[in-house]
């Protein structure tokens, strides 16, 4: 076959082939061309073809949802994660996102409030001498303003739970072992305390010193707190002991001021009413009443893990008490 031969027989085959193979088309009617405008046109299509993407029609399971939220926003969710329907045991609508059914309690108030941990060892003393010097100037300030006081001071007693429960955690990974239910105890206990100032808030307005005290005294205890827990597990959690001692003193005088008339003893908020499983026509004195319990439990397991310790034992091998209060 001689070179001319050949050229017009390529130039033919491209002529045919090359729109319908080359082009980002998918219809073959497009009419044949020769010589250079079909050379033009096959690397037009090859360019075309390399640079798109067949557009796919998304599926009804790929869209994006839309779910009502308790207050009739929507939330648009690509994922799918749609807001659980829970409900309480008469059928009612569960309310709270902060907690669930399953979460609540009946507390136990049979629990002795007097009990009190004697500081006998120079770490006892220490943890002490340490709380009560922090608890006069908290007295002062707030004298029998006992909802304020309150406030302050379950901002702060939900802290140690939640650092223990973390570095803990750490050293579990850290160590590669198990840590005998620990720190779910701590956190638990952290969530407990959180659930009292979520409590108290709906009874109290903080002003805006009383704020920024929670603030500055918050940040400071916490890493406090965190270098004691570094430093020593056994005089934190006994600090923590004693803390839960004054809250318990604390409370007892809220119920003394709120049973002589000094202190209003209004509604129970709803959040207490079925965190608690008070029953629905309960007061203030019985939201005080079942907190001062908590904080009674609070108090017996720091002082527990601190004697853990002390006695040259490891919390991992002692079985933490879950769900104590």
């Amino acid at each position: 076959m001689s070179q001319s031969t050949a050229t017009k027989v390529s130039r033919l085959v491209l002529g045919q082939l090359g729109p319908r193979f080359l082009s980002n088309t998918t219809g073959f009617s497009r009419p044949a061309t020769t010589g250079m405008s079909s050379a033009k046109f096959a690397s037009y299509g090859v360019r075309g073809w390399s640079a798109s993407a067949p557009s796919v029609k998304p599926s009804e399971e790929d869209k994006p949802k839309a779910f009502a939220t308790e207050d009739g926003k929507l939330i648009v969710s690509y994922w799918g994660v749609a807001p659980p329907k829970i409900t309480k045991e008469d059928g009612t609508a569960w309310k709270w996102n902060c907690f669930r059914p399953w979460e609540s309690y009946k507390p136990d108030v049979s629990i002795d409030v007097k009990k009190h941990h004697k500081p006998e060892t120079t770490m006892d003393k220490f943890a002490y001498w340490t709380v009560q010097v922090l608890k006069y100037p908290t007295h002062l300030f707030f004298q029998r303003r006992h909802m304020c006081h309150a406030v302050l001071l379950e901002t702060v007693a939900a802290v140690p739970g939640m650092v223990g429960g973390m570095l803990l955690h750490c050293k579990s990974l850290r160590r590669f072992e198990q840590s005998g239910g620990w720190i779910k105890a701590l956190l638990e206990e952290a969530e407990n305390e959180r659930m009292h100032l979520m409590t108290f808030i709906e009874i109290a307005k903080p002003k805006w010193y009383e704020r920024a005290l929670v603030f500055a005294v918050q940040g400071g205890f916490f890493n406090a707190y965190f270098l004691a827990y570094l430093a020593s597990p056994k005089l934190a959690h006994r600090i923590v002991g004693y803390l839960e001692e004054e809250a318990v003193n604390s409370y007892s005088e809220f119920l003394k001021d709120l049973d002589n008339g000094s202190f209003e003893n209004a509604p129970a908020p709803a959040i207490a009413i079925d965190y608690w499983r008070l029953p629905p026509n309960s007061t203030l004195r019985d939201v005080v009443f079942v907190i001062r319990a908590d904080e009674a439990h609070h108090r017996d397991l720091n002082h527990y893990a601190s004697d853990i310790q002390c006695q040259g034992q490891e919390l991992k091998d002692t079985p933490a008490p879950i769900g104590y209060h």
